[in-house]
């Protein structure tokens, strides 16, 4: 017992030093608390209970049904891209189909980088919602705070994160203002953009929600005004190095050089697209990833790794105020209900050449996420993939069933 103790403050002994060795490659206050952070904190995980039917045959069971329904996807409805889904957070199939390139003949795999779109704007929400947690702003700050040359009196951080700022489309008015295509514009540039052209707005901010690409970038540009730092930056150092989500980064020219395969984005005719001026605005697209590491980003939002979990309840939380709404929108993400009964979040994405999925069932804490480089209207068919995932419950068949005699009633 005496060898064991001498071992066991030994041990001690050097954990200690290795951590003053990491204060001392650190100076300054705000890295001695990362790092005493790094050290002492303990996971803060949200757990869901097992059932004992959960078992691993039945869970390679349920891949080799899924397997066989992405086959499917892939070779009568053309799905190309890859795809990873999780159960009681667990992954339970992974898979890749078709070609990173279809002049090349590349073939994916799940460490292939794809543009997320518009699964992005959770990326972006989730940088809002740290510097909020650290102080650095509100929900309720106005724009103008960060940048008083803002033309749109009214318009709150929330508003940006919820859809509800009433701003006009940037990828439209861009194409009218940009005087040459050929170079590419930025944040600050669509920033000057509004200051000087004043485009209309479609609503009077907080009038409803207007799904907006425009808030979303504007929020990114809070991003980089509040921390000092790029957006990209900002992005690699508090979320995806954090996390170890080492084949994700945000769009730059020689963003080839910096990380692994990249699905090229092509037409519905397998034409490959390139990309365009409005590429390099950040915010409301630009994140690339794969599906691996969308899983550890699934699994972090479990956790209070990011932000605390009274903070991203938050992004999980309805805003919408209309009447007979079918979904709901949090920060960065929708909300709805299946046929299951089953509440989930989730987001998809549509730009230059890429779809894009990403669904959280936090009731078994499952995932279903799915990347293509191919826009040919295949991934419409994930609906039969959720069904299959998340099947209708008697009680909710019945209810679903009745709403549709009585909608078939009202229209005759």
């Amino acid at each position: 017992m005496a060898f064991l103790r001498i071992h066991y403050i030994s041990l001690r002994c050097v954990i200690a030093s290795v951590f003053c060795l990491f204060l001392t490659a650190c100076p300054g206050t705000e890295k001695h608390d990362q790092i005493k952070k790094l050290f002492t904190k303990k996971e803060n995980r949200q757990r869901v209970a097992v059932p004992a039917s959960f078992t691993a045959a039945s869970a390679k069971k349920l891949g080799s049904q899924l397997d066989s329904i992405f086959y499917h996807l892939h070779k009568r409805k053309g799905f190309n891209g890859t795809v990873l889904v999780t159960k009681y957070d667990k992954v339970i199939y992974k898979g890749a189909f078709g070609y990173a390139d279809f002049y090349r003949k590349d073939t994916l795999t799940t460490e292939t980088a794809f543009q997320l779109a518009s699964v992005s704007k959770q990326f972006t929400a989730m940088a809002i919602m740290m510097l909020q947690e650290r102080g650095k702003l509100q929900y309720d700050d106005s724009v103008q705070q960060f940048f008083p040359d803002f033309p749109y009196k009214g318009i709150t951080i929330r508003q940006l994160l919820t859809h509800r700022s009433g701003l006009p489309n940037y990828t439209y008015f861009s194409d009218e203002l940009w005087p040459n295509r050929n170079i590419d514009i930025t944040n600050n540039d669509v920033l000057n953009l509004m200051a000087v052209h004043k485009p209309k707005t479609y609503l009077q901010p907080n009038a409803r929600f207007n799904y907006s690409n425009t808030g979303y970038f504007l929020l990114a540009s809070i991003v980089e005004k509040v921390s000092g730092m790029p957006f990209a930056n900002f992005m690699q150092a508090n979320i995806f190095r954090p996390l170890q989500m080492k084949h994700t980064f945000t769009f730059s020219k020689n963003m080839a050089a910096l990380t692994g395969p990249i699905a090229t984005g092509h037409t519905g005719g397998r034409q490959m697209r390139t990309s365009d001026y409005l590429d390099t605005v950040l915010g409301d697209k630009g994140v690339f990833s794969t599906v691996e590491d969308l899983y550890k980003w699934d699994q972090a939002l479990y956790t209070d790794k990011l932000v605390k979990h009274e903070t991203l309840k938050e992004a999980f939380t309805g805003s919408r105020t209309d009447k007979n709404r079918k979904e709901d929108y949090g920060f960065g993400w929708r909300i709805k209900q299946l046929e299951s009964g089953d509440t989930v979040v989730y987001h998809a994405g549509l730009w230059h050449g890429y779809t894009t999925y990403l669904l959280r069932n936090p009731k078994d804490h499952s995932a279903l996420i799915v990347l293509s480089n191919l826009p040919n209207g295949s991934l419409r068919h994930l609906k039969d993939v959720q069904n299959f995932l998340y099947p209708a419950q008697p009680e909710n068949m019945a209810a679903t069933e009745t709403h549709s005699k009585d909608q078939h009633t009202s229209v005759n």
